[in-house]
């Protein structure tokens, strides 16, 4: 099966999707590490970012290697491993400026579903992202918009990534919803999805709740 995991910055979406495929036996993929992988790519060769054209070519150009093991995630960008650097606030400061090229949108896009065709033999996959149940994989059995409260979200991403300030802060999660949504629409469920809000849930009760979601969307008959 295919569970689709939207939402807003500082949710919980990629620890909740990974959880969940932990705990369900399936394959995992966080699609913004494919966005910041293109922009850590298009850093190093010192594009103009605004340079649409230029960051888009890179994008197809780019040997990306990305895991779906939820127990042993990394990324590899022309032969990089840039798991860690992927994450480094130069990245998340201007990775909007990448997620909102619709060229690299539509050539991202493209290798996600072939990520997840090629893990549906495995028993299916937990996918995370701004736009996965409305774009990516619109026949997902399950699909899942995880929210929280903006202070909510804003204190887990600050215990996430460490010392940032309260601007950069809210740079992170306020200023970034409001560039991606002119691009992909996660703020409202889309047909069929279930709203989840994680403000005052664990992260272990988040999982608890999409992990019977799932169960409950598979048919009866085929439940492995």
């Amino acid at each position: 099966m295919i569970i689709a995991v939207d939402g807003p910055s500082g949710s919980g979406k990629s620890s909740t999707a990974r959880g969940v495929a932990t705990r369900l036996g399936l394959r995992f993929l966080d699609t913004g590490a494919t966005y910041r992988a293109v922009t850590w790519s298009a850093v190093e060769h010192g594009l103009d970012l605004d340079d649409t054209g230029a960051v888009a070519q890179r994008a197809r150009d780019l040997r990306l290697e990305i895991s779906t093991d939820p127990g042993h995630q990394f990324v590899i960008a022309d032969g990089t491993d840039v798991t860690a650097a992927i994450r480094e606030p130069r990245i998340s400061e201007v990775v909007s400026k990448i997620a909102t090229n619709l060229e690299v949108r539509k050539e991202l896009i493209r290798r996600q579903r072939a990520i997840i065709d090629n893990a549906q033999p495995s028993g299916g996959i937990v996918v995370e992202g701004r736009d996965i149940a409305t774009v990516v994989a619109t026949d997902a059995e399950l699909k899942v918009l995880l929210t929280a409260d903006q202070e909510a979200r804003m204190a887990r991403r600050g215990a996430q990534v460490g010392s940032l300030t309260a601007e950069q802060l809210r740079d992170q999660i306020v200023r970034r919803d409001a560039d991606d949504s002119t691009v992909s629409e996660f703020q409202v469920a889309s047909d069929g999805a279930v709203t989840v809000d994680s403000t005052y849930l664990t992260l272990e009760e988040v999982i608890d709740v999409i992990s019977r979601l799932a169960k409950e969307a598979v048919p009866q008959g085929q439940e492995s």
